[in-house]
């Protein structure tokens, strides 16, 4: 069986990642991107889809870890009766081949280590086929796919499987070195174990002290940005969701998604975290990412893309893995590709004009497609979708859908203006007065004082915290105050908030799910609009408690089990807890950059 998700931790080398348990055993690999075929899978299955484990033979071993402060390598250290020794976890940031790294360090008396690896491409279902070609190499091969295993350590084959042992002491390492090429290529390249370690600490420090957000959780937010740059694939600037498919938002249930592609939900969230943080080159290439991406026909553009703006992103089920903890099915690819949702419009938008205002640069090409879809978005945004959360229930007239095709002539009027580009600024005030005159009249519910998830509907939804955050309405005005209040009486668990009730609002899935991380710093980012700053610190010290003994974060946490559940580590989590960060130290906020209000609350542009 897996380990739980909060004792895993992940090491990556901006195009694919890995997690490794707290007891040395790397259960998830796909190679060579995040969105490949696993070849370790035992995450979703049992060691017999895939695993590599180093852990030391005495079963009374005391495990402690940590990363290397402001780095993505991973040190966990073992004590045993006998001595004590430390297991190195990295990969090089990728320059040619890709590489994982272990090293075993003795550091006291002596203690003895087993080797299991247990390699199977195509998602745990395809036992390679193992060479020797020297007393070091191993060359294992299956079709396309090729690994190189390179270690002193003496191995053996045993059941499919490559084992072995052996013994440090003080003073003693063992380094194994395992590459991916192209079975047709040849063998990678060997390397230096001590020199990547050396390179690979290097780059992330330099790295991650070009951060700018300073504070009193200036460790959190940097293991966050740490975590947010593994999760980009660098070739191309594109930010997974998460590195892993199908961890479940219900243990046992069948709420499993592939996260292993971009979204464009999360464009402006993410610029704003990159640009306050200082990583404007990070931030330039997610930009150009969009743009790529969101090209071509108004019309088609989509929810998601792959890694390099692939749009066919088909769903299919793996009948051979039984899920994580039970929980089926295991899914590749993700249908919502093909869903409607009208925020993505606005999120594009937004996007592209803070990218304006952060000092990227205007690109004329970017704004012509950016009036091209003014006009798609006036023609749709009477129509349904399937809204932020891609409900597999049908289309309805979601609240925060219509808010956001506000936001697409909001911030097109606003950065005509402000850089004096091209565009019929009088039509586009008035269809932006049109649709903020529909969205407080049909997605407001003067019984309940608060605006509701779905026009006609009586339920509340999380993303309507963000309708201050945007700049819909000021956070003063009394529908925002009475939004706010209703969801921490109706979504709020043990002080956590969810995206909705499962139990009331059809979304056409099965059970239920747990509270949702993201939706909870918004609550923080709300409160602080509201001048409610203790509510906010103390809400935001609880969501820090959440994160694992590295700092990582899933999509959920389920408060009864007191377990992280989803997918892991999730960008989402990470991004919203920097722009809430950012917003706590006091900087230019996150919230207020998006609105452009005043810090008095007051918006600069007239409201309904």
């Amino acid at each position: 069986m897996a380990a739980r998700i909060e004792d895993y931790a992940m090491i990556g080398d901006l195009g694919t990642a890995a997690l490794v348990s707290r007891d040395g055993s790397i259960d998830w690999l796909c190679w060579p991107r995040f969105d490949s075929d696993a070849c370790l899978a035992a995450l979703l299955g049992t060691s017999d889809h895939g695993r590599w484990q180093i852990v030391p033979k005495d079963p009374g071993v005391r495990i402690t870890r940590r990363y290397r402060p402001h780095t993505l390598i991973l040190e966990t250290r073992f004590e045993t009766a006998d001595g004590a020794a430390t297991l190195i976890d990295f990969m090089p940031p990728r320059r040619g081949n890709s590489h994982l790294i272990r090293i075993v360090k003795g550091e006291r008396g002596s203690v003895t280590f087993a080797v299991e690896l247990v390699l199977r491409f195509g998602y745990g279902a395809v036992v390679p086929w193992v060479t020797r070609i020297d007393d070091v190499t191993l060359r294992l091969v299956a079709g396309p796919d090729m690994l190189v295993l390179r270690t002193q350590t003496k191995l053996r084959g045993e059941n499919l499987k490559t084992v072995g042992e052996f013994t440090v002491k003080a003073g003693d390492q063992m380094p194994f070195v395992l590459s991916y090429a192209a079975s047709h290529r040849p063998l990678p390249e060997e390397s230096d174990p001590e020199e990547c370690l050396r390179a690979t600490e290097e780059f992330w420090c330099d790295w991650s002290h070009r951060n700018k957000i300073e504070g009193p959780w200036g460790e959190a937010v940097t293991r966050s940005l740490i975590t947010l740059k593994a999760l980009t694939y660098a070739p191309t600037g594109g930010m997974v969701a998460a590195p892993t498919t199908s961890l479940p938002e219900c243990l046992g249930g069948s709420r499993n998604w592939d996260y292993r592609f971009c979204w464009l939900r999360d464009a402006t969230l993410t610029l704003l975290a990159l640009m306050n943080a200082g990583y404007y080159e990070e931030a330039h290439m997610w930009r150009d990412w969009l743009l790529r991406a969101a090209a071509g026909m108004p019309q088609q553009i989509q929810i998601m893309y792959g890694l390099r703006g692939e749009r066919r992103l088909t769903e299919w089920e793996v009948p051979w893995l039984p899920g994580y903890e039970n929980s089926k099915p295991v899914r590749i690819g993700n249908a919502a590709h093909n869903q409607r949702q009208m925020d993505v419009f606005g999120e594009v938008m937004d996007a592209l004009h803070q990218a304006r205002q952060g000092g990227l640069g205007v690109n004329e090409t970017g704004w012509d497609l950016q009036t091209e879809m003014l006009k798609h978005v006036e023609s749709v945004w009477q129509h349904r979708d399937e809204g932020i959360w891609e409900v597999r229930s049908g289309a309805e007239h979601f609240t925060y859908s219509k808010a956001m095709a506000w936001v697409a002539f909001d911030r097109a009027i606003k950065s005509a203006e402000m850089h004096k580009l091209p565009g019929d600024l009088a039509h586009w005030r008035k269809v932006r007065d049109d649709i903020h005159r529909d969205v407080c009249m049909r997605g407001y519910d003067a019984d309940m004082g608060s605006f509701v998830r779905a026009y006609g509907s009586k339920e509340l939804d999380a993303s309507l915290l963000l309708l201050p955050a945007i700049g819909f309405l000021p956070p003063q005005d009394l529908r925002i105050q009475g939004t706010i209040s209703a969801i921490e009486r109706d979504l709020l668990v043990d002080g956590f908030v969810r995206r909705y009730d499962t139990e009331k609002s059809a979304d056409g899935l099965a059970g239920g799910e747990g509270v949702f991380l993201a939706c909870s710093f918004w609550l923080v980012d709300a409160y602080l609009m509201q001048h409610r700053r203790k509510d906010a610190e103390a809400l935001f010290e609880r969501l820090l408690s959440l994160r694992n003994d590295v700092g990582l974060l899933s999509e959920e946490y389920a408060p009864g089990s007191k377990r992280l559940i989803g997918n892991f580590p999730q960008a989402f989590s990470h991004l919203a807890l920097v722009n809430s960060a950012s917003n706590l130290a006091h900087h230019e906020k996150p919230a207020e950059q998006r609105a452009e209000v005043e810090v008095n609350g007051e918006e600069k542009a007239g409201v309904t």
